[in-house]
């Protein structure tokens, strides 16, 4: 195992979503690659698998043989809403229904993530949903997303925050996604990420697996996460966009006291704080970040 205050910072941090681009695998082959990352060395990076909620028959279908038949042991799904809530919601609930039958494979929905681009859409939806589901509403980055962020809290909803994707368009500027991290801190609302953040450090890559693909800056998984310990700080948010901004892999060390970035120093105790405001990203791959993890030496 890594250095501890390295394993707070990636325990649980990806959610597998190797159903969605640039992999888009089958579902197969998706639920085959999350079994073997849930019994390989780094499985405590792990953390849900991501489908879309009319995807759930397909997932049981394929995922079956390969489930555990302990329900303590179960597959833990974060499940993308469709336009009709009320349907999701009883789909899912029907979904978390049939692992209580006898030698059925155990999995269990426990998120969902759905948008909102107003407080009073978030007002509307929210309430809707069950206490068993774990709401995690994307809202938009490109203006000040604090109102929105307010009404998450009002509500008892988490954030998400979409950092990336298969064009340069798709990606918001660092000063945004320091703005929606800096409005989650202050209205202590968790958030999780997802889209391209592959990736351990800022830099510049293809946006897609395919031969020639365009190629882009990408923020790091390592740079988002320390980011939101330095917000919890409350340093501002200039300081935030040059921890997002920064590139260079010697400006960050990992030691028994913690993680330092140039001149700061993250103790374990405030990454795990900040781990439980930053919970997690999803990720089409979850072999990528292994491996720059490795290539770096840190693990």
């Amino acid at each position: 195992m890594p250095v501890p205050a390295l394993t707070t910072l990636l325990s649980g941090l990806v959610d597998y979503a190797g159903l969605f681009p640039p992999a888009a695998l089958d579902m197969p082959d998706a639920v085959r690659e999350y079994t073997g990352y849930r019994g390989g060395a780094h499985a405590w990076m792990l953390g849900r698998f991501v489908l879309p909620v009319a995807r759930l028959g397909e997932f049981e279908h394929a995922a079956d043989p390969l489930l555990p038949r302990n329900p303590d042991a179960a597959w833990p799904l974060a499940v993308l809403a469709s336009a009709d809530l009320a349907e999701t919601v009883q789909l899912v609930g029907e979904f978390n229904c049939r692992p209580a039958a006898a030698g059925a494979g155990a999995a269990v929905v426990d998120t969902l993530e759905l948008k909102a681009s107003t407080p009073a859409e978030i007002a509307m939806v929210v309430p809707r949903l069950p206490t068993w589901l774990v709401p995690y509403v994307e809202i938009p980055l490109n203006e000040d997303p604090a109102p929105l962020v307010e009404a998450l809290a009002r509500h008892g909803a988490r954030a998400k925050m979409r950092t990336g994707g298969i064009a340069a368009t798709a990606f918001p500027t660092a000063a945004e996604v320091a703005r929606f991290i800096v409005a989650c801190t202050r209205a202590v609302v968790p958030f999780k990420a997802t889209a391209g953040l592959h990736h351990p450090l800022r830099g510049d890559f293809r946006f897609t697996y395919e031969p020639g693909s365009p190629s882009g800056t990408m923020f790091g998984f390592l740079n988002v996460f320390l980011a939101a310990a330095l917000a919890r700080t409350g340093a501002d948010e200039r300081d935030v966009v040059a921890l997002l901004e920064e590139r260079h892999p010697a400006a960050f060390t990992f030691g028994e006291d913690g993680v330092r970035w140039r001149h700061r120093l993250f103790p374990p105790d405030e990454l795990q704080r900040a781990r439980d405001g930053a919970i997690s990203f999803g990720s089409c791959s979850f072999r990528e970040p292994v491996d720059d993890l490795t290539a770096l030496g840190l693990l």
